[in-house]
């Protein structure tokens, strides 16, 4: 059975111009599938919508055989990196805010809650700064603080978007090997653009541009072109992928 479902769906913020159209997707278990496209091509909102924090205007949605709302405890989280700026919040808080689910919005954090939490942050190394606050953090520091709360609901289904839009190439690359190590124990669903430093690291690729364009163990180069509207090489497990020719309005000089 698959993991996540996407039948024939249609979704967004406006019916008569919606974000996604038509959209037959599956993920299986143990999957890590990056979902690639431009921008404004339907990537976050296909998230949202199975996270059931975006129902669709057509189609059917399952989630480990169920409604998304009903699996969400099921599904880890990790949204775009915490802008900068003043957050008077400790990593350890940000961290135990994962185990909401089980202690309720207004109840207390119990010491299994901390427990937990001590523990994937151990587990992503980052339990040296448990007492900082989130704001004093590198972006490469905050990526792994969302990730230990997306796993201290103990998730089977890890869910990305565009993790790594502010952080350098060396991070990226560890960033990238932490998570080939966490898919062998749960399926990643990772939203970017960095097509070409994950390409070595996934099962599978999804390519969305409203419609989803493409979605396999490898997508062609003419897929690709449709979606970015720019040539491409192909893309496959362990092949990574580099532009090929300039986008029509690009400066060629």
């Amino acid at each position: 059975m698959a993991l996540i479902e996407l039948n024939n769906v249609t979704a967004g913020y406006n019916r008569d111009h919606p974000a996604i159209e038509n959209v037959d997707l599956s993920v299986k278990k143990n999957d890590f599938m990056a979902i690639i496209g431009p921008n404004g091509g339907g990537k976050t909102t296909l998230l949202k919508v199975v996270l059931g924090l975006l129902m669709p205007f057509k189609g059917e949605v399952r989630v480990f055989g169920e409604s998304p709302t009903h699996s969400r405890k099921k599904i880890g989280y990790v949204p775009q990196v915490i802008p900068s700026g003043t957050f008077p919040v400790s990593v350890l808080e940000v961290v135990l805010m994962g185990r909401m689910g089980s202690a309720g919005l207004f109840k207390k954090y119990t010491e299994s809650d901390r427990n937990i939490a001590a523990q994937k942050l151990e587990k992503l190394g980052v339990a040296h700064l448990a007492g900082k606050r989130i704001d004093q953090l590198s972006g490469g520091q905050k990526q792994r603080v969302l990730i230990a709360r997306a796993l201290t609901g103990e998730p089977e289904l890890l869910l990305l978007d565009e993790p790594v839009a502010s952080v350098d190439s060396e991070t990226q690359h560890s960033f990238y090997n932490l998570l080939s190590n966490l898919n062998s124990r749960m399926a990643i669903v990772l939203v970017t653009h960095d097509v070409g430093a994950v390409s070595s690291h996934v099962k599978s690729i999804a390519c969305i541009n409203k419609h989803l364009v493409s979605h396999g163990e490898t997508i062609s180069e003419k897929d690709v072109a449709q979606a970015y509207g720019c040539p491409f090489e192909l893309i496959a497990h362990g092949v990574p992928h580099r532009v090929i020719g300039a986008r029509e309005d690009r400066d060629h000089g």
